[in-house]
């Protein structure tokens, strides 16, 4: 498969099984009694649903071609090992050239009035991507990254979540009249990442190295990359995985290593805070990347009525990046 990395590509997951990881606080456990655990908890939802028709429905599981898509820019390719460093994404030890829209996170703290919805629109800002943070319980947090600015009464003046490229950002940091601070939202350990952080505390803009599987590469089997790479070998190459207390077994056999039948790949969405990706699924194999996309040949803005600029005609029949 002729890839290249920073293409944008629509891959498939099977709707009948889930991309995302099981959390669970364990983190006082061993990695083989987490496994363990996961695996029980696992099985034991499964067959409560199974079970429940009348609470559940009846459980359906799609074939393979019924997948569901996604469109995701692929940055990391069959064996290249992969880093993020403070939302910078590193390839085998170098930073890799960012998308024109690549957006992260920030916190926008205006000098007393609202931002007018006219200014959101020019932004391309969503009303499902903007989060006006009302005074109450977020007052220290607030406070504490210096969003403290108030108003003649004492109230903190308004404060938006929004994601932002460089170029949203310029926008409103120029603006003086309006927008008093701009501060870039931080991360923190998040269990919910690949390969549900365990022991790495890997964070969605501070996470690894971890190495891309290739096929025919050949892995040395041990208790810290078997997290990393045990649903490729199982769920993707249908093996069967066990681990006892004398070694690890494939498909019935003591064996220490494993030879990756296919390539893998490393995507992610340029929204990056708010992108679920290999950050959250992590690797995907070939035969779930379904194509690249070429063109745009529809684009609807959700929050406008169909006569008060529904379709983005500016964005239609143009190139995807």
């Amino acid at each position: 498969m002729n890839n290249q990395q920073e293409d944008i590509y629509a891959i498939a997951y099977q709707a009948g099984r889930s991309i995302y990881p099981k959390e669970v606080e364990m983190d006082s456990l061993t990695r083989n009694r987490q496994r363990d655990v996961y695996n029980l908890y696992y099985a034991a939802g499964r067959k409560y649903i199974d079970s429940n028709p009348r609470t559940f429905g009846k459980v359906v599981y799609r074939p393979v071609d019924r997948r569901e898509n996604y469109v995701k820019r692929c940055v990391g390719l069959p064996g290249d090992t992969l880093e993020i460093v403070d939302g910078q994404v590193m390839i085998n030890g170098k930073a890799t050239v960012n998308p024109e829209n690549l957006q992260f996170n920030y916190f926008v703290q205006t000098t007393g009035p609202y931002i007018p919805e006219n200014m959101f629109r020019d932004l391309g800002i969503s009303n499902d991507d903007r989060i006006l943070i009302q005074n109450g319980g977020w007052d220290g947090e607030l406070i504490a990254m210096g969003l403290d600015s108030r108003d003649s009464s004492g109230r903190l003046n308004p404060v938006y979540r929004l994601p932002l490229t460089k170029k949203m950002y310029d926008t409103l940091a120029g603006n003086k009249k309006l927008v008093g601070k701009i501060v870039k939202e931080t991360d923190s350990y998040d269990r919910k990442v690949y390969p549900l952080n365990l022991h790495n505390r890997w964070e969605r803009n501070n996470y690894g190295p971890i190495w891309i599987p290739s096929k025919g590469a050949t892995i040395t089997l041990t208790d810290d990359n078997l997290p990393m790479y045990e649903r490729c070998i199982t769920a993707y190459e249908g093996n069967k995985l066990e681990v006892k207390a004398d070694g690890f077994y494939i498909n019935g056999e003591k064996t220490d290593s494993y030879t990756f039948r296919m390539d893998y790949y490393w995507m992610m969405g340029d929204n990056r805070d708010n992108s679920l990706d290999s950050r959250y699924w992590g690797f995907v194999p070939e035969d779930h990347v379904v194509g690249k996309p070429i063109v745009v040949w529809l684009s609807l803005d959700k929050d406008r009525g169909w006569f008060d600029g529904r379709i983005r005609w500016k964005r239609l029949f143009k190139w995807v990046h």
